[in-house]
């Protein structure tokens, strides 16, 4: 009698995969309802931990899994859509299109939902604009081996804190691109328009060229016990990095210290830097995220996986209609109750934050199956897999 099969069907690998998305989409809309409705308690970049409260803290930390997995993941759907089309021109091809439709996006209805001004004074270019230009650089690098490729990602991400120290003053030649590619900064368009890059770029191109590369991992036939090996070596791989170099307080980051108490200490540990991500922060995010990668695939067929393969399954129309559905909530709230936190309108505690994502996780549920129902079902309709 044959042995069983170890290798689930290509659409079970998938399930992983959206549950993963999914899962971070609602950690992303935690961190959205809080950058709506609690305004006045803005967190910088890293936090500081000595007047952050602990709930804010890991609300926050928690959504730092969010660019890295989202990122991580394109990369390796778009090796996954090579192998269902006609190899890497047709992925290179589908890269550059929907890169550049993300890149317009963030200019248009991205950054509305986020400032309701036409025209805008400011543009924000955020994980939908770093999403893009990722895109567009692995339209070029994937043509390189899988070696090289993945090679050239490590290097990148493990690399690009040494160019920490490089600045460019606006009016430098070099000051737009170095915006852009390491250093958040603003870019003067004219008096009456700015961009700020939120995301600068190079890391994020590692990223994708790391989810790339990861692809054949999950290539149509591939066992699931080595896939599961690999995502479990690499993701230990990754979280014993972060935890030799936070330690002894080395390469990339501000220096932790022990705190009043075990908490606290805990907190200045994991308080890593997003803008741009350095070695330590991709490294904590992205072995947390193989990890659980691993996990959705190993209890995939269970039933409390399903709402979030939803979520997964359609995150550029959830990104949009959530959005446009936190401004709208937070202007209604205004025209109710007023300015009740100075200049914003806002909670007083950080628990009603977690009431509120799952309030409208519930709420806009119907609405997202509907649309990856929709996707699933009209594949005949080209510009849906764009959303």
């Amino acid at each position: 009698m044959p042995a069983p099969s170890t290798t689930p069907p290509a659409t079970m690998r998938l399930q992983s995969i959206d549950a993963l998305r999914g899962l971070v989409i609602l950690f992303m809309l935690l961190d959205h309802v809080r950058e709506t409705f609690l305004l006045h308690l803005q967190v910088p970049d890293p936090m500081d931990v000595s007047v952050t409260e602990p709930a804010l803290f890991f609300s926050r930390t928690l959504a730092h899994l969010c660019a890295p997995v989202f990122i991580f993941l394109t990369g390796l759907s778009a090796f996954l859509y090579g192998e269902k089309h006609d190899g890497r021109s047709a992925v290179s091809s589908f890269l550059l299109k929907r890169g550049l439709f993300l890149i317009v996006l963030e200019f248009t209805l991205v950054n509305f939902a986020w400032t309701f001004q036409f025209p805008p004074s400011v543009i924000y270019l955020q994980v939908i604009w770093a999403i893009g230009l990722s895109m567009l650089a692995l339209a070029a690098l994937l043509w390189l081996p899988r070696g090289l490729l993945a090679t050239l990602g490590l290097v990148i991400v493990a690399g690009h804190n040494l160019l920490d120290p490089l600045q460019f003053t606006e009016g430098s030649a070099l000051h737009v691109p170095w915006a852009i590619l390491h250093d958040r900064g603003w870019i003067e368009l004219s008096d009456g328009l700015r961009l700020r890059t939120s995301y600068p770029l190079l890391p994020w191109i590692g990223v994708i060229a790391l989810g790339y590369a990861a692809g054949p991992w999950f290539a149509r036939g591939a066992d699931s016990v080595p896939r599961q090996r690999h995502l479990l070596n690499a993701g230990l791989s990754a979280l014993l990095c972060f935890a030799a170099l936070r330690l002894i307080n080395g390469y990339g980051e501000q220096a932790w210290s022990s705190g009043e108490d075990g908490l606290r200490t805990l907190m200045s540990l994991l308080n890593v830097t997003k803008y741009p991500p350095s070695l330590l922060f991709l490294c904590l995010t992205l072995g947390c995220g193989l990890l659980l990668l691993r996990a959705f695939e190993r209890h995939q067929t269970q039933r409390w996986l399903k709402p979030l393969t939803v979520f997964g399954a359609a995150p550029m129309f959830f990104y949009l209609l959530h959005l446009y559905v936190l401004k709208l909530l937070y202007l209604a709230a205004v025209a109710i109750w007023g300015l009740n936190q100075g200049s914003h309108f806002g909670f007083d505690a950080v628990w009603p934050l977690w009431v509120w994502t799952l309030v409208l996780a519930v709420a806009l549920f119907p609405a997202v199956r509907w649309f990856a129902d929709l996707k699933a079902r009209r594949r005949d309709i080209e510009w849906l897999k764009y959303l």
